[in-house]
């Protein structure tokens, strides 16, 4: 469930957007009708319709999480409140000024605040909340192999964000789009698998149990 509340701004983002790109006048018209008042001119063209509602849908979505989870008493994550704040701050610039760019830098926002944290409580501070968040806290590990783990993190999410402003500067805001919806799910699903097969490689080997039958 967690895992799904996670991607779920994700995948609205990417399926308003879809939407919104085959009815670009019809969400132009709604856009302008109820929300022009928040747009710079009052008047939202088709050609950024698309964005512009994918935008709204997501800080939308994300407001109602955080509602949600405080009515039901659970804990949000820091990383949550970081996706909210910079959601709401780069979304209403995106609308005003009918710019995707805005937006387009969210993700890399995100992934440099997440591999900023990491960097901070991590390495310098060795206190490896990484291992708490794989809840492996139980693995008898040397300290080597969780440092080396937490830097490929901080530097998987140093060169996500990278990726994403590449793909947002030089590509159409569709493509940009399918890459934060395949691309960069693919991507982090290929690094975590990498990441669960380097440390099977370090895990202590279980010892045989001796046969009750055979006298020592």
């Amino acid at each position: 469930m967690k895992l799904l509340l996670d991607f779920l701004p994700i995948i609205l983002f990417f399926a308003v957007f879809k939407w919104g790109d085959g009815n670009r006048e019809l969400a132009g018209q709604w856009l302008t009708q109820h929300l022009g008042f928040m747009v710079a001119g009052g008047v939202v063209g088709a050609k950024e319709a698309p964005m512009l509602l994918a935008t709204v849908a997501v800080a939308a979505i994300s407001v109602l999480q955080i509602v949600v989870m405080k009515l039901l008493r659970k804990k949000i994550d820091t990383m949550l409140w970081v996706s909210l704040v910079t959601v709401l701050g780069l979304g209403a610039l995106t609308i005003y000024f009918h710019s995707p760019t805005f937006i387009m830098w969210k993700p890399t926002v995100i992934y440099w605040a997440m591999g900023g944290g990491l960097l901070v409580s991590d390495i310098i501070m060795k206190r490896y909340v990484l291992r708490k968040m794989m809840s492996a806290s139980d693995l008898d590990l040397p300290e080597a192999i969780w440092r080396n783990l937490s830097w490929a993190w901080v530097l998987f999410f140093l060169g996500m964000g990278v990726l994403n402003l590449y793909v947002a500067y030089n590509f159409s805001e569709s493509t940009w789009v399918n890459f934060k919806m395949w691309g960069g799910l693919g991507l982090m699903l290929v690094f975590t698998l990498a990441q669960g097969v380097y440390l099977s490689r370090h895990m202590p080997q279980a010892k045989p149990k001796a046969d009750p039958g055979v006298s020592p």
